[in-house]
């Protein structure tokens, strides 16, 4: 609900979504103030409740309040990210026209090896097509010896909070729970790992900028956006 450039954030999300090709836009939230917002600049808005413990969840449950199919493409853009490039958005649904693939998400190369070892950004390993082997908080691969941590730069990859499900694979990553490795790492996208769905990762085309998990990020994008700093709360 903070402001920027005039606008609140989940509007800028909004548009962008809108510009990415979707034949549908929605707002799933459990905030009444959200949702008058929302319905202010014309949004579809799904009111779920309060109790979901990740953006996969509160998904699914839109999915079901809309009764819509199991074949359909649903993509999950967090509303925190007002700088994502609509381009990424369909990309990211893009890579669920592969057959087999259940799920899918974005990546793209560290700006600096030593961003590997810090916790805030999440870090992605895949096999030789693509798909996800792991992801995690913590360094991966670990580093035995300077020949390998040569290579690690073209391995570890910086992973985005951006998902496209197909509605079925929403379905059975809700049925099935929260498991053991994603409780311990706190990433959501280890279920479908433990699930053995196969998680197709995109290598990103454009960059993409930070999203806003604090205010000094908020302060940063603001800046970008062309804001002159002077936040507020509606």
């Amino acid at each position: 609900m903070r402001l920027i450039a005039g606008q609140t954030m989940i509007w800028h999300v909004h548009q962008l979504a809108l510009q990415s090709g979707a034949k549908e836009v929605w707002i799933a939230t459990d905030d009444e103030r959200i949702q008058e917002a929302a319905l202010g600049f014309g949004a579809n808005v799904c009111m779920t409740r309060s109790e979901h413990q990740s953006g996969t969840d509160r998904i699914a449950e839109v999915c079901d309040l809309n009764s819509w199919p199991d074949d359909l493409v649903v993509v999950n853009v967090q509303g925190d990210e007002p700088l994502m490039p609509p381009a990424l958005i369909a990309q990211c649904a893009g890579l669920l026209d592969s057959d087999g693939v259940g799920m899918a998400t974005l990546a793209s190369a560290f700006d600096a090896i030593s961003d590997i070892e810090n916790p805030n950004f999440a870090k992605v390993i895949t096999d030789m097509k693509d798909n996800a082997l792991y992801f995690s908080r913590a360094a991966i691969p670990f580093c035995r010896d300077d020949e390998s941590n040569a290579m690690l730069g073209a391995v570890a990859l910086r992973h985005h909070g951006i998902y496209a499900y197909r509605r079925h694979v929403l379905r059975q990553l809700v049925d099935a729970g929260p498991c053991e490795l994603e409780q311990i790492e706190r990433l959501e996208q280890l279920r479908a790992l433990w699930l053995n769905i196969t998680l197709r990762v995109g290598r990103v085309t454009i960059p993409i900028a930070r999203g806003v998990d604090t205010a000094e990020d908020l302060a940063i994008v603001a800046r970008i956006m062309g804001e002159d700093g002077g936040m507020k709360v509606r």
